[in-house]
């Protein structure tokens, strides 16, 4: 039964870092060392660096740095961006710590699924803002960045100390990203879409004018008929003779 539970709980410090980090990276880190410092959990040796007053200070300067810039749309999405970088590696990184001195095969293969986790999570949260951020009003972005980091810090306490409820969480959290990301992609491809019409697109080219030759026709047809009246009137045509050339002229 300890065994058990052992495994329960490195699974879901593995995949809780990994899943925090690709939210919000500087919290995860702060949030794991400040536990480990309040005596409440006892880190791996690996990730045991993080319980440092000098990391963990520069985890919470960064997290101020991220709080701030989190808030403003599209600062935000730019952070993201940048962090696409930072996050993912992170993520990979904390999950391989996270399963202690098991040898390397283990460690390659948390970092492959903590990395993929960290993917998928900061891949969720950098869509959905990209979308929200085409809402003129800033407290949806508000809503959901101090939702993020609620999420984080109530997500890594559950891990740390209910394993069984944060694998139940995160399968759910799992399925709902499996749902949510093709809707994501669709809007921000509906996004760039617009953005290249509105910025980029060329006008649709204008229709070749043409030469509106039915009024030199009318117009030529009506001479013809004022010489073929002049010409009856004239005696020079018959008005059986008038009339024949007159049906083949309108005819044409």
């Amino acid at each position: 039964m300890e065994a058990y539970e052992q495994i329960i709980s490195v699974l879901a410090l593995t995949m809780g870092a990994s899943w925090a980090s690709g939210i919000n990276l500087y919290a995860t880190l702060a949030v794991l060392g400040l536990s480990a410092q309040a005596g409440g959990v006892e880190l791996p040796p690996d990730l045991q660096v993080l319980e440092s007053p000098m990391v963990i200070g520069a985890a919470l300067l960064m997290y101020a740095v991220e709080f701030v810039a989190d808030k403003i749309p599209g600062v935000d999405s730019a952070w993201d961006s940048l962090h696409t970088f930072i996050r993912i590696p992170a993520g990979a990184m904390l999950a391989a710590g996270a399963v202690g001195e098991v040898g390397p095969i283990m460690e390659v293969a948390a970092a492959i699924l903590g990395g993929g986790m960290a993917t998928a999570t900061h891949a969720t949260k950098a869509g959905s803002r990209a979308v929200i951020n085409t809402s003129p009003e800033p407290f949806s972005n508000w809503t959901a960045s101090v939702g993020e980091d609620i999420a984080v810090v109530g997500g890594l306490w559950t891990a740390l100390h209910n394993p069984v409820w944060f694998l139940i969480f995160l399968a759910v959290f799992i399925l709902l990203m499996v749902w949510l990301l093709p809707k994501i992609w669709s809007a921000i491809k509906g996004i760039f879409s617009f953005l290249g019409r509105l910025l980029g697109g060329k006008s649709a080219p204008e229709p070749e004018q043409k030469t509106d030759t039915s009024v030199n026709l009318n117009d030529d047809k009506l001479a013809q008929l004022e010489k073929l009246k002049s010409l009856l009137d004239s005696g020079a045509l018959t008005e059986k003779e008038f009339t024949e050339q007159k049906r083949k002229l309108l005819d044409n």
